[in-house]
């Protein structure tokens, strides 16, 4: 069994923290020493890997991301249609493992702290750039590019705005209906069409 070295595993505790703090605080206003404390290392060992908590913050929003496609590469795998593929953009959109009240509340943070931070809105405008070319990968198999352009901003700004929506509620998630939402409006566009 290959061994894992402790640095990737604090650094994964870290980012774990780092959500959970923005989560419980609902904003960016956490320390480096209270993300250590969530994850069982010394506030030096923390600056010692991320140097500071802006970077600890960048890492953060990288992983939320690359878990993100993760899920979303295996979810169009699994597609056989071009609206099975927006299907699971929108579905993956609000899985379990990413529409999670921590999460919601970190995306949130991060789309504020990105009106100042460079660094953190060209993380966005890659998310957005993803979000759009996965839609358009189911769209435009049943639509022309140019209605499937505008179809796939729409279904952006929902998922976005259902975050934001989301974000603003006490209680658990409800995945189910935010992607009931956002199906209706797809069924609206598309008709009931499921290839061009």
């Amino acid at each position: 069994m290959p061994k894992v070295g402790m640095e990737p595993l604090r650094r994964k505790a870290l980012i774990d923290a780092t959500i959970s703090a923005i989560g419980e605080r609902g904003s960016l206003d956490v320390t480096m020493s209270e993300i250590a404390g969530r994850a069982g290392v010394s506030s030096a060992l923390a600056h010692h890997y991320f140097g500071a908590k802006d970077e600890l913050l960048l890492a953060t929003m990288r992983h939320i991301l690359a878990e993100l496609t993760t899920d979303t590469r295996r979810a169009l795998g699994a597609a056989s249609s071009p609206r099975e593929r927006v299907s699971a953009v929108v579905a993956v959109n609000f899985s379990d493992l990413q529409f999670q009240p921590e999460t919601i509340a970190a995306w949130l943070a991060f789309y504020v702290e990105a009106q100042k931070s460079a660094a953190l809105r060209r993380l966005l405008k890659v998310y957005a750039r993803r979000l759009h070319s996965n839609l358009l990968s189911g769209l435009t198999g049943i639509l022309p590019r140019a209605k499937a352009d505008r179809v796939a901003e729409a279904t952006a700004a929902l998922i976005d705005g259902l975050y934001i929506r989301r974000a603003l509620k006490d209680g658990v998630p409800d995945a189910a209906t935010a992607i009931a939402l956002v199906e209706d409006y797809l069924e609206t566009k598309l008709g009931g069409r499921q290839t061009q």
